[in-house]
């Protein structure tokens, strides 16, 4: 392998061509080539940073080292075994597949091939939640809120894949316990899948993650909260903020004072953190930090958790039907 690492964008629209321009920027690595059926913006992108453009992966050159894949969650998996099968490493945004069956498929190509994935969950890359790991001990209870505007960029999955899949993979990655059950409700509002969601994790060890997501609702918020025996931390993730609170002693009264810690990490791009992480494991044939298996327990809960909402949504249909006619 060269000194940098050659790498190629497959997709190059509203996310993918940020990918572009980190590789493009970081020392380690050397853009080659960006891929996208749509010539306009391909070329567009390719014409910034000087490198080639091509219309389908198969024109790719063979002297690339891996591939960042930035498609439609639909084609993720066509992509990704094309690309393996030619010997690259794949870099894949998330959900890492479109279902379980296609992320399976993937681990073990992967496994097969020997290559390696690292899934685009990068709220891991997120500086506050490298600094809330240091604090976070047996949560009891976690409350997320991912809310935000419609992306009318997203048409082919649900808002638990599109959104809530960031905080699942999150609170699996933090927890040292498995899910034993999942309850949840959502519905549609302006897709034919859920977009606005609600899920309720209950895990082994007696934990109690509660999930609610929202892609129609006009403000921002991305907000995570853990309850532990000996703080409650609180977590921002777009203003990379950290608050601990924590009792401390009793004042004259003998009720106990709640000491607040606001811990401001400096505000760093994540995206640029994630690829880098990536670039890093291929040049020292390491493991990546999200790894396909990772997606694929991911993904796993998420489509658990679609359906339950789409077994709700039916009872609940089913619940007005007989109701109509009574």
């Amino acid at each position: 392998m060269t000194e940098k690492l050659k790498v190629a964008v497959v997709g190059v629209g509203h996310l993918g061509q940020h990918h572009a321009r980190i590789f493009h920027e970081l020392d380690q690595t050397q853009l080659a080539a960006v891929v996208d059926t749509d010539e306009k913006q391909g070329r567009t992108v390719a014409e910034r940073h000087g490198v080639a453009f091509y219309h389908s992966l198969e024109q790719l050159p063979r002297t690339l080292d891996a591939v960042s894949i930035v498609t439609p969650t639909v084609s993720h998996l066509e992509v990704a075994r094309e690309a393996i099968q030619r010997g690259w490493h794949i870099f894949v945004e998330k959900p890492v597949t479109r279902t379980v069956e296609e992320a399976r498929e993937l681990v073990q190509l992967a496994r097969q091939e020997q290559r390696w994935v690292q899934v685009g969950h990068i709220e891991r890359f997120n500086s506050a939640v490298i600094e809330l790991r240091k604090h976070l001990k047996d949560p009891r209870f976690v409350e997320s809120h991912r809310l935000g505007p419609p992306a009318p960029r997203v048409k082919d999955i649900g808002v638990v894949k599109d959104l809530m899949i960031h905080d699942l993979d999150l609170v699996l990655s933090l927890m040292d316990s498995e899910v034993e059950s999942v309850e949840a409700v959502g519905i549609p509002v302006l897709t034919p899948f859920e977009d606005i969601a609600n899920a309720r994790l209950r895990f082994r060890d007696g934990c109690l993650a509660n999930l609610t997501v929202s892609r129609v609702t006009p403000e921002q918020m991305r907000k995570i909260r853990f309850f532990q025996s000996d703080a409650y931390l609180s977590l921002d993730y777009q203003q990379q903020q950290l608050q601990i609170f924590r009792k401390s002693g009793t004042g004259p009264s003998q009720q106990p004072f709640i000491d607040r810690q606001i811990v401001q990490m400096e505000k760093t791009d994540a995206l640029k953190r994630e690829l880098d992480a990536f670039a890093q494991a291929i040049l020292t044939d390491t493991q990546p930090t999200v790894t396909a298996k990772d997606g694929l327990r991911a993904l796993a809960l998420a489509e658990q958790i679609s359906q339950q909402i789409q077994q709700w949504s039916t009872a609940a249909l089913q619940g007005r039907g007989a109701r109509r006619a009574t």
